[in-house]
């Protein structure tokens, strides 16, 4: 409905910038129109039912609010000169400026007439979009649509270079936004880094990649590290092989198609001037789109919208392929997004694959496709992929000569022969190079030349490195002890005898097989805190009189609280907001040895009949004269719960800050600090060895309050940036009533020992562990990931705090492991004066051995 001119309201330019949504508001709800007056021209804000033509927004420039706003004066000159310019919200058609005064050739609102006079297959005049001259715009037959879908061949378009996704996407296509939609840690920027390696240094063609998020170096290690097989961590710190150095020669030469541009304040209106003005493009990817908003970043937060919308733009106008990554998931504000093709990333139960689901816009999902996450090489792989890519500017690729065990076994191999780990033989480490290079030239016959030797030098290993590792590569070669010939002409007892190598040079120390493979079985669940320890039923065995009643005690500290704490996230909300970011490797532990301490895992019976493995630790000579003191610290997760700062109530999503709230706790995406110093831990513990591929780790309250301090103290250069966060208001007394009630009851039971004190420590553990029951079979009056990892974290900090305050006061600290157990170099009877020997919470027991001793461990 028009208006009469009557109606019409005037304000000068600056005043309608400023108040542009509420007029564009009034003119969509209430038909208003306004009249814009800049110097001597006047626009009219209209609304689209005053120039209908409006409503096709391919007709005319179009602008998103945001962008309008910004360039509100430019827009009101062109529309006063007779170019109509359309406004959008999100994609949608709002209003339009019109020239108040249309001149005699003004454009029509009925383009009807013109398109009844054109011609199947012809062209016809729109005049309303003056900024396309008088190019005409084309119009494509039924026949000619047809043709195009029918020609013979593949769709032109850059792909993955992963076979499933891209028969799962039919390649990326030209003229399409392609959103790639992952929650962080997930791999969501390596997939569209494989499509840009597979175009540019493959394929031999032009790639844009625009990098909101990492910055070129950390694009090219990234790169490097896919294309040689280099651990991604390793590469950060600046430490390149040999042949990870020739890798990256290579790859500067045959890479000048891969230009990136990582500029500060990047936004999407700048990748849409860059692109027109490269020559052959055939794919542009924005590596990310951040839904968290941060004032750094223009493509962030509530700005996402519009920028889909010029990159989609883009893609329509050049004919290219775009390829946006988003670092979340949500439906909601993947809708908002609105691109054409949406590949979605999940994880499934098995974490060896990563499901991507493929939808497009108008028939929602369209397909699937499994994917191998070797996140520590930066890359994806296809669900039975290869090692590497024949094709590739670094090497030849990989054949499936001898079947997938060759590939495992060349794969495990594969740490050791780029030179990234050391600990075993220079025989095994050339046999095992040789192995890999018949694995990936597909050369059955050198493989069958190469097995006998291989497992010979495998048996002069006495014991492999205690690291995942050493525990993959010995796996790997076990199941050579009963090996399928690859070739019959092989002799079999000659197969026999050299296959059987392997798994004795596990059983070297007189082990039958089976006896090593409990050791290592066992060994994995002291190393593993995946699995919680609770029996069926243990929640409920606290009758009444239980001489420590603790899940109960537990639940009343908490009920105290004047916060109202939601003890029990609903199962529903389980599965989004922060709750899959949680994982038990947040706890932070230690799990470190000197670097010039030589530690051996060694074969140990317990008292109870179990066989374990216990640290045999040999120190140099530079050392000096001294015993190995080993430290127990009493009682470290109970201790912690005196202080440990936590949100009572649900965490809410906070995003990038400027800086730490000291009134807000939950979880924090940062970077990881660099650690130079090698006399102790990194200050995250574990944390620091399982980076996403931007470097970055979730952690909790109690380890941004460490960094915090250890920067106070100079010991850190500076504050990592917070990416993204999950908080809530904090306390740090909700657990100080169960902590008081827990010391009082340690004071009295440990005099008394036997099983009450023994029955005191198993509902301790048990209370504490249910605070995030893992299985649904344990029923528990709480379901809260985020203390129960705060808690581990908090009795972590304090442990790494201690024993640093001991190094600083020249003490050599030899391993520091788990939250309770610390070994120093020091004369015989005495211990570091940082800790406090007693039987209290948060005194420790002390003992000395000889170094190469066998180090016992709780219950031994």
């Amino acid at each position: 409905m028009s208006q009469s001119p009557q109606e019409e309201r005037a304000v000068n330019a600056t005043t309608a910038r400023n108040q542009l949504y509420s007029l564009v508001k009034l003119a969509e709800e209430d038909g208003r129109t306004t009249v814009i007056t800049k110097h001597k021209v006047r626009a009219l804000l209209a609304p689209l039912d005053r120039f209908p033509a409006a409503r096709k927004t391919d007709a005319f420039p179009a602008h998103v609010l945001s962008v309008a706003q910004r360039d509100f004066g430019d827009l009101v000159a062109l529309a006063a000169k007779g170019q109509p310019q359309v406004l959008l919200r999100n994609t949608t058609p709002v209003a339009v400026l019109l020239p108040a005064d249309p001149p005699s050739d003004a454009p029509s609102s009925d383009t009807a007439a013109d398109s009844r006079a054109a011609t199947a297959g012809g062209a016809v005049k729109v005049q309303g979009n003056q900024d396309r001259g008088s190019t005409p715009r084309r119009l494509a037959t039924l026949g000619d649509a047809i043709g195009s879908v029918l020609t013979d061949g593949p769709a032109d378009g850059p792909t993955f270079g992963l076979p499933g996704l891209d028969a799962a996407t039919g390649g990326l296509q030209p003229g399409r936004l392609t959103l790639v939609a992952a929650r962080p840690s997930v791999g969501g920027s390596l997939l569209g880094l494989s499509a840009a390696r597979k175009t540019a240094l493959v394929e031999r063609r032009t790639v844009l990649y625009a990098a909101s998020g990492p910055n070129r170096d950390d694009i090219f290690r990234r790169i490097i590290a896919a294309e040689a097989g280099g651990e991604y961590a390793r590469l950060k710190q600046g430490r390149l092989t040999e042949h990870e150095q020739q890798v990256a020669h290579r790859l500067v030469q045959a890479g000048d198609l891969l230009m990136i541009d990582d500029g500060s304040d990047l936004r999407a209106e700048d990748i849409a001037e860059t692109a027109p003005h490269m020559q052959g493009l055939a794919l542009v990817v924005v590596d990310r789109l951040q839904a968290a908003h941060s004032a750094r970043l223009p493509l962030s937060g509530d700005r996402l919208p519009d920028a889909s919308q010029v990159l989609a733009t883009l893609a329509r106008t050049l004919h290219v392929p775009v390829l946006a990554i988003v670092d979340s998931d949500d439906p909601e504000l993947l809708g908002l997004l609105d691109a054409d093709i949406t590949l979605t990333l999940t994880p499934t139960e098995d974490p060896a694959k990563v499901q991507v689901t493929v939808a497009e816009r108008d028939f929602g999902t369209i397909g699937s496709a499994y994917l191998k996450p070797d996140l520590i090489h930066a890359r994806f792989l296809d669900a039975a992929a290869p090692l590497e890519r024949a094709d590739s500017p670094a090497g030849p690729g990989p054949a499936a000569a001898g079947g997938t065990t060759a590939l495992e076994l060349a794969e495990a191999a594969l740490p050791y022969t780029s030179g990234g780990h050391q600990g075993i033989p220079a025989a095994l480490t050339h046999e095992l190079a040789a192995w890999r290079t018949a694995v990936a030239g597909g050369n059955q016959e050198a493989l069958n030349e190469i097995l006998p030797s291989l497992l010979q030098a495998a048996a002069t290993v006495t014991q492999w490195p205690d690291t995942h590792e050493g525990h993959r590569l010995a796996a790997a070669l076990r199941p050579y002890g009963t090996p399928e010939p690859a070739d019959t002409t092989t002799t079999a007892a000659g197969q026999s005898a050299a296959a059987g190598a392997a798994v004795q040079a596990e059983a070297g120390n007189g082990q039958t097989p089976a006896e090593v493979a409990e050791d290592e079985e066992d060994n994995e669940d002291d190393e593993d805190d995946e699995e919680d320890g609770l029996a069926p039923e243990d929640e409920e065995d606290e009758p009444e009189g239980h001489v420590f009643p603790a899940l109960k005690i537990l639940k009343d500290s908490v009920g105290r609280s004047k916060m109202h704490p939601i003890r029990v996230i609903r199962k529903e909300e389980r599965d989004s907001g922060p709750w899959p970011l949680i994982s038990e490797h947040m706890d932070g532990e230690p799990r470190w040895v000197h670097p010039d301490v030589t530690a051996t895992r060694v074969p140990h019976i317990r008292a109870n009949g179990r066989r374990v493995r216990r640290d045999q630790l040999d120190v140099p000579d530079s050392f000096g004269e001294g015993v190995l003191c080993l430290i127990d610290r009493n009682g470290s997760f109970p201790s912690a719960c005196s202080a440990v700062p936590l949100a009572p109530n649900k965490l809410l999503h906070t995003g990038s800050l400027d800086a730490y709230d000291k009134a807000g706790a939950g979880i924090y995406l940062i970077d990881i600090p660099e650690w130079t110093r090698t006399d102790m831990p990194h200050p995250l513990g574990r944390i620091a060895d399982r980076p996403d591929e931007d470097g970055r780790a979730w952690v909790t309250t109690p380890h941004i309050k460490q960094l915090m301090k250890l920067v106070r103290d100079n010991h850190l250069p500076a504050m990592p940036t917070i990416h993204d966060s999950w908080t809530g208001k904090a306390n740090e007394s909700l657990f100080k009533p169960f902590y008081e009630a827990t010391r009082k009851a340690r004071t009295e039971l440990v005099q008394v020992g036997g099983d009450p004190y023994k029955a005191y420590k198993t509902r301790l553990s048990i209370a504490l562990r249910l605070l995030w029951p893992k299985r649904p079979s344990q029923r528990s009056p709480f379901w809260r990931p985020d203390w129960r990892m705060s808690m581990v974290a908090e009795a972590s900090v304090r442990h790494w705090t201690v024993a640093f305050k001991a190094v600083q006061e020249g003490h050599t600290l030899v391993a520091l492991r788990n939250v309770d157990q610390a070994i120093f170099w020091t004369p015989p009877g005495t211990p570091p004066s940082t800790y406090r020997i007693g039987t209290g919470f948060g005194e420790v027991k002390s003992k000395f051995v000889q170094a190469g001793e066998t180090i016992l461990e709780g219950d031994d």
